[in-house]
């Protein structure tokens, strides 16, 4: 049976850090990778613009032996010029696996639901798994014990968030997400995590939740798709800025972490994620590397 990857949900604990296993033996050995998916053909369907997510998982593609085929918004239109089902019908007979970026989390579902082939969410409105293994595993390569690790998430309660709630529930780590009022995770989301007693604990004072901190990680304040709530939001969200001053309260080893892009001057200074404690190219270099184990699990 075919295997997708649309959430961290759809992992178990084991096949997260048997991922990472096998992005750090690729990183550290690419050239014993390169043929594993020879004659491989992944679409890449992109309805929202991307520099990481597509750079990352066309050279991916490429350097396991396979090629990508870059598919634009006004290439299929989906749910427009063709639906979702026949588009996914369609690929299943051409091509090996299905990457999408997108804005609702159904499209992926109506995807993988009419695709005889995987598909990978490469990012939705509601969740970004990829974005958030490569995250996981840069903690866990510097040798981290997961299990022992606390990392503080302030800003958005967006597809960001949900994914580290999900995170935190399969590798143990203990989450901190501090929010607006408004602007938390999903209650659905959470709820069920929480049912799998996962250590998440919510907060309105960022610095509450950065305090000893292992991480701090934050995200744009608005998301693609958000852009008529942006003046509101540039209202609301200032006292949730990681500067300095908020990065003080986490430990002096922290690291601050970010999806990029980041709109600096907003959601973080220059001061905090050009500083020595910054991460952020690391993660961004290593959504290529667990990118890849996710193909050749779900490809190969």
């Amino acid at each position: 049976m075919k295997k997708d990857l649309l959430t961290i949900k759809d992992l178990t604990s084991k096949e997260i850090f048997d991922l990472f296993k096998l992005a750090k033996d690729m990183k550290q050995k690419p050239d014993a990778y390169r043929q594993v998916l020879k004659g491989k053909v992944l679409a890449m369907i992109f309805e929202k613009p991307s520099l990481r997510t597509r750079v990352t998982f066309e050279t991916g593609i490429y350097q396991l032996g396979g090629i990508g085929i870059y598919l634009a918004p006004q290439d299929i239109k989906l749910g427009k010029r063709e639906s979702v089902e026949d588009v996914a019908r369609n690929l299943s007979r051409w091509v090996d696996g299905i990457m999408i970026r997108t804005f609702a989390q159904k499209i992926l579902e109506k995807m993988s639901e009419n695709a005889s082939i995987p598909v990978i969410n490469a990012l939705s409105d509601l969740y970004h798994p990829c974005q958030i293994l490569a995250d996981l595993f840069t903690i866990w390569e510097r040798g981290h014990d997961l299990s022992k690790f606390t990392l503080a998430y302030v800003g958005d309660g967006n597809n960001i968030a949900h994914s580290f709630i999900w995170g935190a529930v399969r590798t143990g780590f203990k989450l901190r997400i501090a929010t607006p009022k408004g602007y938390e995770p999903k209650e659905e989301i959470l709820g069920e995590a929480r049912k799998e007693k996962a250590d998440i604990k919510l907060y309105i004072n960022p610095k509450e939740a950065v305090r000893n901190a292992n991480a701090v990680y934050t995200d744009v304040w608005t998301s693609m798709g958000q852009e008529e709530e942006r003046e509101k939001r540039l209202k609301v969200f200032p006292p949730y800025q990681v500067n300095m001053e908020l990065f003080s309260f986490a430990k002096k080893d922290a690291y601050f972490m970010h999806c990029l892009p980041a709109h600096r001057g907003e959601e973080v200074t220059n001061e905090v994620i050009d500083s020595s404690r910054s991460i952020v190219l690391d993660q961004a270099e290593n959504r290529l590397h667990i990118q890849k184990a996710v193909m050749k699990r779900l490809m190969g």
